[in-house]
């Protein structure tokens, strides 16, 4: 599916050829514990009349947390906040038929966890998923592999790889393989937060594309000259997997410090300066529209094939973006 939805482009060209109207995606939450589907569905409706590609789900690590009993112990419990990327992802595609990429992550996630999930997934038809690294606890100063897991994304690739070619990870062979896995990984304009430099984090994506990615999603951005230096470099490189611009439009006051530090990315000189004229949510949330509006412009007129959208706290800006662009 998802080489039929990206195919390769020439690794000596600075843009992708849009052959017909850019492709329009977006990745979504599972909801949490308890709290019900209605906001996730409300998400993807309002969101679906754009013709999405495809809906990314994302998955997320258990965490410890403390509670403390009536003896006046405190006890350490393991927990996950949101479960079911999986049950969510079947779910969208039987109610919106509109294909699902989960996420499978190396964070929290032993091996045989990765392997129980593949076999859910080729169950349910699922045959294309995003592979990443992950986040750190909240409770580590750095990214710690759980035990019997990963400590990175290549390490993921190669176990989709094993079980695609019909080897479980203990290396035991199945008797039937079932159909084969695309999959998808992320990249960063900016450079990953732990990477030494840029070229050291293309090379890794060269190395995801030699072990068979199909597609990279990139990280959140504000700044499209990074965009399009990283691109340059890339296919320099000769990386010829299309790489989709990620994009989140601002919408709180908050994001103004927390965006930065988050996701290691910068604001442009010139989106700053209206930021800092904000006075509320709201003044931020219309400006984070314009100027999401002017990077997809932008984008779309160097010939990129499709956009990303993160949608946390931002269906409705990305509703409005949408009409605009599309």
């Amino acid at each position: 599916m998802l080489s039929q939805l990206y195919p390769k482009v020439s690794a000596t060209s600075s843009t992708e050829k849009v052959v017909e109207r850019p492709g329009f995606s977006f990745e979504v939450l599972p909801p949490l514990k308890g709290t019900g589907t209605e906001a996730i569905f409300k998400t993807i409706e309002t969101l679906a009349p754009f013709s999405p590609r495809h809906i990314n789900i994302t998955t997320h690590r258990a965490e410890y947390v403390y509670r403390e009993l009536e003896n006046g112990l405190v006890e350490r419990r393991r927990v996950r906040r949101r479960p079911g990327t999986i049950a969510i992802s079947a779910a969208i595609q039987q109610r919106y038929s509109i294909p699902v990429i989960p996420h499978l992550v190396c964070s929290g996630s032993t091996r045989e966890d990765i392997e129980y999930a593949l076999l859910d997934l080729q169950f349910l038809g699922i045959s294309d998923v995003f592979l990443l690294r992950g986040d750190k606890a909240k409770e580590e100063s750095s990214y710690q592999p759980t035990p019997g897991g990963y400590t990175h994304a290549m390490e993921l690739i190669d176990q989709v790889n094993q079980f695609n070619e019909g080897c479980f990870a203990d290396g035991t062979p199945m008797k039937v393989k079932g159909t084969p896995f695309d999959f998808g990984v992320a990249c960063y304009p900016e450079k990953h937060e732990e990477a030494p430099n840029l070229e050291a984090d293309i090379q890794v994506l060269l190395e995801k594309q030699h072990r068979g990615a199909k597609v990279a999603i990139t990280q959140l951005f504000y700044d499209n000259d990074k965009f399009y230096e990283f691109q340059r470099q890339a296919r320099k490189a000769g990386v010829n997997i299309p790489i989709i611009p990620g994009l989140k439009p601002l919408t709180k006051l908050s994001q103004l410090s927390m965006v930065p530090k988050t996701f290691r990315c910068d604001f442009p000189p010139a989106l700053y300066a209206e930021l800092r004229r904000c006075q509320s949510d709201a003044d931020v949330k219309q400006v984070g529209i314009e100027w999401a509006v002017s990077q997809c412009q932008d984008l779309i007129a160097h010939d990129i094939p499709s956009l990303h959208f993160y949608t946390l706290s931002a269906t409705d800006s990305i509703r409005q973006i949408a009409e605009r662009v599309y």
